[in-house]
């Protein structure tokens, strides 16, 4: 029996069979190309954080600089909390790592909406991530003998997300910060990546004993220790990094608090 090609059974048997075929191609590329990902994403996460405490590194020594300047890699509570530790090599494959711990989902999927219901209530949200079951990872460094804790950052800029790492000494001074983002505006938000803002940190503090750890301020204006010039002509991006150092830091700042008064 001759099959009629120009028939709509035909036409219809025909894309359902390019479909599966397709379909199943991507899904085996997908799979195969997993491992690659998963180490690409991995050496990223490496090189942002270790360029929050000024070491450049690149995809071909990222591990090897992480190894060296990392000595343990840590997960908190959003009481401040510690739940685990590590200090072996980096695998990717392990979700008990802290590592492995993804902060912008966790952003995207609980913190934002807890944010948004809060309203500005500081306490409610303080409340709201003890009470949450989120995890916070904290890199503790060594550089020079000097001990760096490194933070990552997550928040909303004026068209999507922004994040970044915060490098901090054991005093509070920041040692460092790196910026990113997805889609802020050119020449204008877009700028909390570069190196005229991000230097901007260094050397300033985090008021423990203010209503704000830290503050970008409107651009132009007198800064002090505890704040500094936002991005001209880019308010709300400059707003959303104050957001989000704020929020952020102060989930770790009771870990951190509570590691002193468990010296003494």
């Amino acid at each position: 029996m001759a099959i009629n090609k120009n028939s709509t059974a035909y036409t219809f048997a025909f894309s359902i069979v390019m479909v599966i075929v397709v379909g199943t191609s991507l899904a085996y590329t997908s799979l195969s190309l997993k491992g690659r990902q998963d180490a690409n994403a991995a050496d990223k996460k490496m090189m942002d954080i270790l360029g929050a405490i000024g070491e450049l590194a690149d995809r071909g020594n990222a591990s090897v600089l992480f190894t060296e300047y990392v000595v343990e890699r840590i997960s908190i509570d959003g009481s401040g909390r510690q739940i685990a530790s590590a200090n072996s090599v980096v695998d990717p494959k392990d979700k008990e790592d802290p590592f492995s711990i993804e902060v912008k989902k966790d952003y995207r999927a609980k913190i934002k909406s807890a944010v948004k219901k809060a309203d500005g209530d500081a306490q409610a949200l303080e409340e709201a991530l003890a009470s949450s079951t989120l995890e916070f990872p904290l890199y503790r460094c060594l550089k020079n003998d000097t001990t760096i804790y490194v933070v990552p950052v997550v928040g909303s800029g004026l068209w999507g997300p922004i994040w970044g790492y915060i490098a901090l000494e054991e005093d509070m001074t920041v040692y460092g910060a790196t910026f990113d983002h997805k889609t802020e505006t050119p020449g204008l938000g877009a700028e909390i990546r570069e190196g005229f803002f991000t230097e901007k940190f260094k050397g300033k503090k985090l008021n423990t004993a203010g209503p704000l750890l830290f503050s970008i301020l409107k651009g132009g204006a007198l800064t002090d220790e505890y704040s500094v010039d936002g991005i001209t002509g880019g308010t709300i991006t400059s707003k959303g990094v104050d957001e989000m150092m704020n929020r952020t830091l102060a989930v770790y700042l009771r870990y951190f608090e509570s590691q002193i008064r468990s010296q003494k």
